[in-house]
């Protein structure tokens, strides 16, 4: 998975700084003094006590729990192993730091240092939001959220757990996990005495370090670890895909929700071999890394030295010299990329994942966890990254103004979202429900952020990729232009909106069935194609509803066939490139002949 969804679209300073200040409406407020330490909050786990505080509103948090030692020295690019235990009482008041990323908005590092190295390496924590009655033995349903970020960005103090966990009478955690080449990185130089070291899935292996964490740990939190459901947005779906299928990850949850998801994955092979290497790696493989590596230095040289030099090095001496690298200088032999290095993600080694893409697997309870899923996306997926592209849409100062061809500009995401839908959505539903599993789909629908300070901000964004996990947690933790998103004028709606999507997602982790939120909306019924059921659409007025909306390639190619907006076949191709230009090589291939499009 090569930074799916973000790495065709034209990212510069100018874009991260626009986008960072048009959604800082979802950035945490400064942080003021640290909280007080309640001792309602006090637990004792296998490492020592630790003490947390109360939000506001009454709900218990824990902020910065170790689950597995820091990864570093020795342990860079090994599995994690168990929290070193602690003396006395650690207090859980302060987020853990970031795993090291470029720093950016979207991932909720501060403004000020977008475009810069931010975070350390020892970063493996997690927070623990619980309802103010939670105690030991509560037995409370956990939802556990991986934050999205394209695996490259991110961090757990971005998302507050305390609105969903009161509401739901849930515990919520939220964890962060090794990113970029930290997380995911395969080379035998490496070595390691077990699969799992080898494997260069790190940031799965910490994952399931988390989750076997929550096992051992949460019931003292009040949150019963038989009722485990996983919750995890873009990226986070991915990789919520990744432990469907992970043989180490059986029994650490019993359900799955995937917003915007997907299941790409890449072979060893990509992730490791040079681009000319008979069976090709990738761009950014650890081979090419390391041939950078090699050519560097007092007397560098070219790919052909580089080579010389890498046929002639010992194994063992690149492996030291690549666990020796500063983070700094590991991410620099990614080059300039200001969302940082660009690296191979989510790999199918044969030991931590299987070697078989994981959709194929989907189908058959015993190559991928039995339990049932929610699958959802947004209808305007891709207009978070259409809204800073120049070629569709006119700027000033790195902010968007308005798309230069408005009709052009909503059929294209249109039909972006149409084809995200299909292989994050029906795709893998179909795939579930021909192996018997329950499975439950949506779409979220909300764009009433209307015109603010003269952006018609429904238009540029609407319900685009990422929006609507504010919604899941109720959380608008606002900067100072929060008024482009969330303000009075939607405030009602909103929030009403919020508390049906909680419902849902709680009655979910509850009765693994989300029925009618608690009340709050309609029945959702499960996904049954040939009934032309189980699809809700998620918005406000008139309220969530069930829809019979069921995406196929098919269809979306007879409608791209005869659209009247589109009046060339290149025009057509064109718009049919853009929907498919991530992970569906198939797909694009077949509208492509459909279509009697050119070769790519």
């Amino acid at each position: 998975m090569h930074r799916p969804f973000l790495s065709s679209f034209p990212f510069g300073l100018a874009w991260l700084l626009g986008l960072g200040l048009l959604l800082s409406a979802c950035a945490p407020a400064p942080e003021g003094p640290p909280p007080a330490p309640a001792e309602q909050t006090l637990r004792t786990l296998p490492e020592g006590e630790v003490i947390g505080f109360l939000d506001a509103n009454g709900a218990q948090v824990w902020r910065g729990l170790p689950y597995a030692k820091a990864p570093t020295g020795p342990l860079r690019w090994r599995a994690p192993q168990a929290p070193e235990p602690w003396t006395g009482r650690r207090d859980a008041l302060a987020f853990g730091a970031a795993c090291p990323q470029i720093a950016s908005p979207l991932g909720g590092a501060p403004a000020a240092l977008t475009g810069q190295l931010w975070g350390e390496e020892a970063c493996l924590f997690l927070n623990v939001y619980a309802p103010s009655h939670a105690s030991a033995g509560s037995n409370l349903p956990v939802l556990f959220w991986i934050h999205g970020g394209g695996n490259s960005s991110g961090h757990a103090g971005f998302y507050n757990g305390v609105n969903l966990a009161e509401q739901e009478d849930v515990v919520v955690v939220t964890m962060n996990y090794r990113l970029g080449p930290l997380g995911w990185f395969h080379h035998r130089a490496l070595g390691g005495e077990s699969a799992e070291d080898r494997s260069g899935n790190y940031g799965t292996l910490d994952l399931i370090a988390a989750l076997r964490w929550v096992q051992g740990r949460i019931a003292v939190f009040g949150g019963d670890p038989a009722k485990v459901t996983l919750f995890g947005e873009s990226a986070g779906g991915t990789n919520i895909s990744s432990l469907l299928v992970a043989p180490s990850a059986r029994g650490l949850f019993r359900a799955a929700i995937e917003q915007s998801g997907g299941h790409g994955s890449v072979s060893l092979a990509e992730a490791s071999h040079l681009v000319d290497d008979p069976e090709p790696g990738m761009a950014g493989s650890s081979g090419e890394v390391a041939l950078t590596l090699l050519a560097q230095g007092q007397d560098a040289c070219d790919r052909a030295c580089a080579k010389a030099r890498l046929a002639e090095t010992d194994p063992a001496a690149l492996g030291a010299a690549l666990r020796a690298l500063s983070v700094a200088d590991l991410f620099a032999l990614y080059g300039q990329d200001l969302l940082g290095p660009n690296n191979p993600a989510v790999l199918r080694d044969g030991a931590v994942l299987p070697e078989t893409p994981f959709l194929e697997l989907f189908s058959d309870p015993a190559r991928s966890a039995p339990v049932p899923m929610i699958f959802g996306t947004n209808r305007d997926e891709s207009k978070i990254f259409m809204a800073f592209d120049p070629s569709q849409v006119t700027r000033a100062f790195g902010l968007p103004l308005w798309p230069k061809d408005p009709e052009r500009y909503d059929l294209m995401a249109e039909y972006s979202a149409r084809a995200w839908k299909l292989r994050g959505v029906d795709e893998p539903a179909r795939q579930r429900v021909a192996g018997g599993l329950p499975v439950w789909t949506y779409r979220w629908d909300w764009d009433e952020q209307g015109r603010r300070f003269g952006l018609n901000v429904s238009q540029l964004l609407g319900a685009a990729h990422g929006l609507e996990i504010p919604f899941v947690f109720d959380h608008y933790d606002v900067g100072g232009q929060s008024g482009l998103l969330y303000h009075e004028d939607n405030a009602a709606g909103r929030r009403a909106l919020a508390a049906q999507i909680m419902g849902y997602w709680g009655s979910f982790a509850r009765d693994l069935d989300p029925g009618t939120g608690g009340g709050r909306g309609p029945r959702w019924a499960p996904f049954n194609e040939a009934e032309g059921i189980g699809h809700l659409r998620l918005d406000t007025a008139p309220g969530p509803e069930m829809t019979p909306v069921a995406e196929s390639l098919e269809a979306l190619l007879a409608d791209l066939a005869a659209d009247p907006r589109l009046t060339s076949p290149e025009a057509r191709c064109a718009v049919l490139t853009n929907a498919f230009r991530y992970d569906q090589s198939e797909a694009l291939a077949t509208g492509r002949a459909v279509l009697g499009c050119p070769e790519a």
